[in-house]
């Protein structure tokens, strides 16, 4: 991998702590106690995309950091990716997930950042030698939402609607409940393909419901799907915090304050049923998990593009057991799908 170039590189002003009574976030449970600020260097680089979205997720996390030390400044560092330059094209034939990680990644490699947040669902299950996902903050909503200005509801489009979208799997979802739709590729941040739909180029598009929620958009949702007959692409609606292995030990355990254990645990089993799949932004696949009690629950699915085939598997264990139980699902859905 090569650096990205200086002008791909944004620094923001270092915030001022916030006080002491401003609300926390995370779940302080999960890790160690408050970490004092002697302990740690005075400012923290925090990388991450410059999307409206992914720049609200850093500060998200920006915030939850410093409800944990009142007196550590914190620099949000923006980085374009390949994911970013090449909007027009499809993201299956020009890399996949790992388009929106692999700049932000090396700059965590050559410290040029501390640590990075990310989108989960678009963190490549492969992992980077020399990297790891320390903390997966509380996961919003992880469920789709219906955008359009045209009709009231999915069941209102008519025969051979106009429907945008970037995701293998929600248009393979979409085939599969509606044959008849025109399905087109739709890329760009949350605003760029609302405003493609409220300028008529298209009559709805599908959009993750924990980005508009993080945005404050919620007023452009016409319908949310049902998760059982709609399910999410795995890990959506999750935050990630990656960094190198050689950070810090006071930096790791600060991180480790914000985890959130439960989601964690979900998104491990989701993401290990995508691994298990050889999944990316080439194969439709969704997969949710749940725990109540001490029980982890997993339904998982692999699509067709045309959404005509589809392999389905559940499964439920002891949470402590959640990564093999998306493995297992996994590679029983691949042996059959692929029989």
């Amino acid at each position: 991998m090569t650096s990205p170039p200086k002008s791909s590189i944004k620094i923001d002003t270092p915030s001022p702590p916030l006080s002491a009574s401003q609300e926390m976030m995370g779940n302080r449970e999960t890790g160690p106690e408050f970490i004092r600020s002697e302990e740690l260097k005075n400012i923290v680089r925090i990388g991450t995309r410059g999307s409206p979205l992914a720049l609200a997720q850093a500060h998200y996390v920006k915030h939850a950091l410093q409800a944990q030390n009142t007196t550590i400044s914190y620099q949000i560092v923006t980085l374009q990716t390949s994911g970013d330059r090449f909007l027009e094209a499809d993201l299956k034939t020009i890399g996949g997930k790992g388009l929106f990680t692999k700049e932000i990644e090396q700059a965590l490699i050559e410290k040029k950042i501390d640590l990075a947040v990310h989108s989960m669902k678009d963190v490549p299950t492969k992992r980077q030698n020399g990297l790891e996902i320390l903390a997966v903050l509380p996961r919003e909503d992880p469920r789709d939402a219906f955008i359009s200005h045209k009709y009231a509801s999915f069941k209102e489009l008519p025969h051979g609607a106009h429907i945008g979208t970037a995701s293998l799997r929600r248009g393979a979802q979409l085939r599969r409940m509606r044959p008849d739709l025109r399905i087109s590729l739709l890329r760009g941040n949350v605003q760029t393909r609302i405003k493609k739909v409220e300028d008529g180029y298209f009559d709805a598009t599908l959009l993750a419901v924990a980005g508009l929620n993080r945005l404050g958009r919620q007023d452009v949702i016409t319908e949310i799907f049902d998760i059982e007959t709609f399910p999410p692409a795995p890990a959506q609606g999750a935050i990630g915090i990656e960094t190198s292995i050689q950070t810090s030990p006071e930096l790791k355990n600060l991180i480790k304050t914000i985890n959130c254990n439960n989601t964690h645990l979900t998104v491990t089993a989701e993401r290990a049923f995508l691994a298990a799949l050889d999944g990316n932004c080439q194969t439709p696949i969704a997969a949710y998990a749940d725990i109540e009690d001490d029980t982890i629950r997993l339904r998982g699915h692999i699509l067709s593009e045309n959404g005509l085939r589809i392999c389905s598997k559940k499964g439920s264990v002891p949470i402590k057991d959640a990564y093999i139980l998306g493995t297992n699902l996994g590679q029983q859905a691949k042996d059959e799908f692929y029989a």
